[in-house]
């Protein structure tokens, strides 16, 4: 029998009909002969002065003349103000509904550089360059965790928003403003860009050229991918996989760790120890919708994809602040997005005595908890939780389910996988334990949010009936079976679990319909499709199945019983 491996923290895939190319020279080299304009598009996060001067320095080393056209001196006056949409409140500080603009909106009029004379080329660069008709378009990139960590160290005091060179970063901006306006940018032009460039070493950017960056999404919109994980430090955060997958803490632990979330995944493609690339797993949704995401879920989502995969470390940290998610009509009429977040935990690890907090009491008197929450803001008043909340064991192999309105946190102890929908930053805080930041400054809540999205209707043994729900076999053959684990009328997912004897395997299809598998127990599995891909998957491993996989086997490795944790879209 194979042998099992271990976590990898850096899957990576060759790219498909070229090769990934390292360093300004080798992209000044490639540029083709004649008079030129290049458009260097990108976020607003990166360098660009840097990018500039390591661009037009590398082609003038190859000896032709460059001149440098910076698109953000041609923004008009307020630009970053007309992009954002207006919260609601007015005066709201916690968060403001998805901006609708686009990028062409921060101009008064795009500049139109003229074609330089012999073999010149004329560098436009900027967060909007593609739109100055150039003759040639590259797309810089950035992951988004390099802009969001500057922020929130103050790293990056200012320029980092798009549109507001002089102001200082704000989060706020970067996830309702900057992120949705980028986004719809690049998936805009995605079919157009020559060459993609990673530059998370400026001095050494990796690069891919357009059709070879459009035959390897193709490429893997058809099989089995795993995105780049990686872990974010909070105040609550554990360190679990610190010392079980090797992570490395940012800020001394691993409290957040960011299995699938396609707004910020990345594929990385290139060889392994050289040069890669990593491109947004959002552009395999935009490039191949329906072999990804499948023709119902494409119909159902457009072009976004529907459910994430997280963990949540709090094993040695302490406890997630009280919240709940928006519900659905709350989220379009407030927040701008068309779904909500239904959530679920499952418990992959915990130490003993570990709990999750989960839907109301049968006494809990709302108007109590609301004057306590306003106490505890007004004056630091502790609030006692378990008298408004339940207080479930974190039992390994359980799977609680939280639909948008229900009040939850993990407790400390436990390493959840959290499945739910995608739309991630609209967390309604309630109570964050009186913590402080390391400047002494208490956590923002947004707790008036929390109160008009509070579900009221469920509580006490209806949580338990409903959102503490017991496997039931969907499916059994020999060696293997295949569980419900989690399913609600409210909630257009389900969550199963694949069980597999070693030995065994079990046969599935995807059935125009995309999984997500994550090894949850075991020591390892082999995803099988048709057409003769294979892909492992270890434990705490995440893969994604796309759409068109169709019929697919998984096999489990080791000397022990394989658990895997699936979700996939139940209804369009």
């Amino acid at each position: 029998m194979p042998a099992s491996r271990s976590y990898d923290p850096l899957p990576s895939y060759e790219p498909v009909a070229g090769e990934v190319v390292a360093g300004w020279p080798a992209l000044a080299v490639g540029l083709p002969p004649g008079p030129l304009v290049l458009a260097v598009d990108g976020p607003a996060a990166l360098d660009w002065a840097a990018l500039a001067d390591g661009l037009a320095e590398a082609v003038r080393a190859a000896g032709r003349e460059a001149d440098l056209v910076d698109v953000r001196a041609h923004y008009g006056r307020a630009a970053g103000e007309r992009l954002a949409a207006r919260p609601v409140p007015d005066d709201d500080p916690f968060f403001t509904p998805l901006s609708q603009a686009r990028v062409e909106d921060l101009f008064d009029s795009l500049p139109r550089p003229e074609r330089p004379g012999g073999d010149a080329v004329v560098v436009v660069y900027g967060p909007g360059a593609s739109l100055c008709e150039p003759d040639l378009l590259w797309y810089a990139d950035l992951p988004k965790r390099y802009a969001e960590a500057a922020v929130s160290k103050g790293e990056l005091p200012v320029g980092v928003n798009l549109g507001r060179p002089a102001a200082p970063g704000d989060l706020v901006r970067l996830f309702y403003t900057d992120w949705p306006v980028l986004d719809r940018h690049r998936d805009a032009i995605a079919e157009r860009i020559d060459r993609w460039i990673d530059v998370q070493d400026p001095a050494a950017p990796a690069a891919l050229d357009g059709a070879a960056l459009r035959a390897t999404l193709a490429h893997l919109a058809r099989g089995p991918v795993r995105t780049r994980p990686y872990f974010n430090s909070t105040p609550w955060g554990g360190r679990w996989a610190a010392s079980e997958l090797g992570f490395t803490p940012q800020a001394g632990n691993t409290a957040l760790g960011y299995e699938l979330i396609a707004p910020e995944a990345g594929v990385l493609v290139g060889e392994r120890g050289g040069p890669q690339v990593e491109v947004p797993f959002q552009l395999l949704c935009v490039t191949h919708p329906a072999d990804l995401l499948g023709a119902d879920v494409h119909r159902r989502f457009g072009t976004s994809f529907p459910i994430r995969f997280d963990y949540l470390d709090t094993v040695g940290g302490g406890n997630l602040s009280l919240h709940l998610h928006p519900r659905e009509q709350y989220m379009r009429d407030v927040f701008g997005w068309p779904y909500t977040q239904h959530e679920t935990y499952y418990v992959t690890a915990s130490e003993d005595g570990a709990r999750v907090l989960l839907g109301l009491t049968e006494g809990a008197d709302v108007d109590t908890l609301r004057r306590q929450v306003e106490d505890s803001v007004e004056n630091g008043a502790p609030v006692p939780v378990e008298d408004h909340v339940q207080s479930h064991p974190a039992t390994v192999g359980q799977l609680f389910m939280i639909p948008a309105g229900t009040p939850h946190a993990s407790g400390a102890g436990n390493l959840i996988l959290e499945v739910s929908a995608t739309p991630y930053l609209y967390s309604l805080r309630l109570y964050d334990w009186l913590r402080t930041d390391s400047a002494g400054a208490s956590r923002p809540l947004p707790y008036e949010h929390g109160f008009a999205n509070l579900d009221t209707g469920r509580r006490g043994e209806d949580v338990v009936k409903d959102l503490v729900q017991q496997p039931r076999t969907l499916r059994a053959g020999d060696g293997w079976r295949e569980e419900v684990v989690g399913a609600l009328p409210e909630m257009f997912y389900a969550v199963h679990r694949l069980v597999v004897e070693p030995g065994s395997a079990i046969p599935d299809d995807t059935a125009g319909r995309f999984h997500i598998l994550n090894l949850a127990a075991g020591e390892g599995a082999v995803v099988e499709t048709a057409d003769g891909r294979t892909h492992p998957l270890a434990f705490a491993e995440t893969l994604t199945v796309p759409a068109a996989v169709g019929p697919y086997r998984v096999r489990a490795l080791g000397d022990t019983e394989v658990r895997i944790v699936k979700a996939l879209v139940v209804e369009p």
